[in-house]
């Protein structure tokens, strides 16, 4: 449910901000949309790697072992 529900917020919100931006600018919706989804799909992406890799590398550092990623017991 967690999973699929983060999916469904975050759709929404690409598509409320889809038809605000199109409003806005008076492009056409589906090149909009197109653009927005490869920035998520690409930078997005980039982001999350960063931040996973940032916060192992914090939790190595302090050799906190309960918050290594992957490791669940």
């Amino acid at each position: 449910f967690l999973d699929t529900s983060k999916q469904a917020i975050g759709m929404m919100f690409t598509h409320f901000a889809n038809v605000y931006l199109s409003e806005l600018t008076e492009e056409d919706p589906c090149s909009l949309y197109f653009i927005i989804f490869l920035l998520d799909a690409t930078l997005g992406v980039l982001l999350i790697y960063i931040g996973i890799r940032a916060v192992s590398s914090i939790v190595e550092w302090q050799q906190w072992e309960s918050l290594r990623f992957g490791e669940y017991g």
